[in-house]
């Protein structure tokens, strides 16, 4: 049996998203004429992706991860709740596709990790009364140049 690589500490296991992302009801793909490098070519193929994945009606988050998303993205939903991801940094569309993907993949993940709880600290004592000190000094500084 091949030995797996040891887990490191910091790394967290992805979600196993079930299959093939692109053929969820829930994402459709568009394909849209891309500006940019193409030469005569680019005037007539659709080669930008446009993706858009409906987040009520997805069965891939929870409610938390469903507004998790909402907040991570926010910018890039409309009005029908939908996450409008665009790609067209490569010259195929194939890969344009993949690229609009993996995006999907980045924040369906970041969205179904819910945030590390905040743990209130207090201001050590040791700082409290350097600031103290430091305070006085600078008072005494000042007091004695009234003097001159």
């Amino acid at each position: 049996m091949p030995e797996q690589p040891p887990a490191t500490a910091q790394s967290t296991p992805a979600p196993d998203w079930p299959g093939d992302l692109s053929t969820r009801p829930e994402i459709s793909c568009s394909y849209l004429r891309a500006s940019g490098p193409g030469g005569q070519h680019v005037n007539t193929s659709d080669s930008a992706v446009q993706l858009r994945f409906r987040i009520s009606d997805s069965s891939l988050l929870d409610e938390q991860g469903k507004a998790r998303l909402r907040r991570l993205a926010r910018r890039q939903i409309n009005a029908r709740d939908e996450l409008v991801i665009t790609a067209s940094e490569q010259r195929s569309q194939l890969l344009n596709k993949q690229a609009a993907l993996a995006r999907l993949r980045q924040y369906l993940e970041m969205a179904s990790r819910p945030p590390k709880p905040r743990r209130k600290t207090k201001v050590p004592a040791a700082s409290k009364l350097k600031r103290l000190e430091n305070k006085r000094i600078l008072a005494e500084k000042k007091r004695l140049r009234q003097g001159e």
